[in-house]
């Protein structure tokens, strides 16, 4: 229950992050991040998996570059469906899902280093 407290706090940061950082995404409160987290967290566990079994393919021609946009298609699912966040476009969901997973990534890292 904690890894999952900390995963979707993390998302929920990255979300937020990106939507300070990144100029086609606009986030309206923590609220919102916290919603789409969690949702983003849902889709990740029943979508993606299937999308990247049926795209395998081309993220092997790409070395994995694909997947990229898998994630970014995932944010903006999410994105549509909670009021408080909106994306520009989709390249603003590819990058947001970037930032996500760098965010995310490090949350991990600070975590395992103590």
């Amino acid at each position: 229950m904690l890894r999952f407290a900390v995963r979707w706090f993390a998302t929920a940061l990255g979300i937020g992050v990106a939507g300070s950082l990144l100029p086609g995404i606009r986030v309206d409160g923590a609220g919102a991040a916290i919603l789409t987290a969690l949702l983003l967290g849902l889709i990740n566990a029943t979508i993606r998996p299937i999308l990247l079994i049926l795209t395998l393919p081309l993220t092997l021609l790409t070395f994995g570059a694909f997947a990229l946009v898998i994630n970014g298609a995932m944010l903006a699912l999410a994105a549509r469906f909670v009021e408080g966040v909106h994306l520009a476009g989709f390249g603003s969901a590819v990058l947001g899902a970037v930032v996500v997973s760098l965010v995310g990534g490090v949350v991990h890292w600070l975590l395992q280093s103590r």
